[in-house]
């Protein structure tokens, strides 16, 4: 039953990370990691299959092994903060609303890249 739940979670969290590709305000990395962190204890098969991804693949591993994400990895995921802090600002209801999203995305911002970087 527990392999069930996890493998659920893996899929879950993929269908997630695939649909925040596509919308600004949703981000697709943190749930790409977490689908491999679950396909670990619940689908060997999309477990293989995201670390073998030419895409997902190396970063996966990258982040698994040492914590480090790529400098690309860090500028697409800091500029796609930055259009949805726009996006939250334009369109939130209210103004602290934008605020609260927006101040969490700059904590997020300068902790990613903090983060080290795969060595090449």
């Amino acid at each position: 039953m527990t392999r069930w739940l996890w493998a659920g979670l893996a899929w879950t969290s993929l269908a997630l990370g695939i649909i925040g590709a596509f919308l600004p305000v949703m981000p697709t990395v943190p749930f790409v990691l977490l689908s491999a962190f679950a396909a670990t204890r619940g689908s060997d098969r999309l477990r293989r299959w995201l670390v073998e991804h030419p895409k997902f693949g190396r970063a996966i591993l990258d982040w698994e092994q040492n914590g480090t994400v790529s400098r690309q990895a860090k500028r697409f995921a800091i500029g796609m903060m930055c259009v949805s802090s726009i996006s939250m600002a334009i369109f939130a209801p209210r103004w602290w609303m934008a605020a609260i999203g927006i101040g969490v995305m700059a904590l997020v911002s300068v902790w990613l890249w903090r983060r080290p970087e795969p060595r090449q």
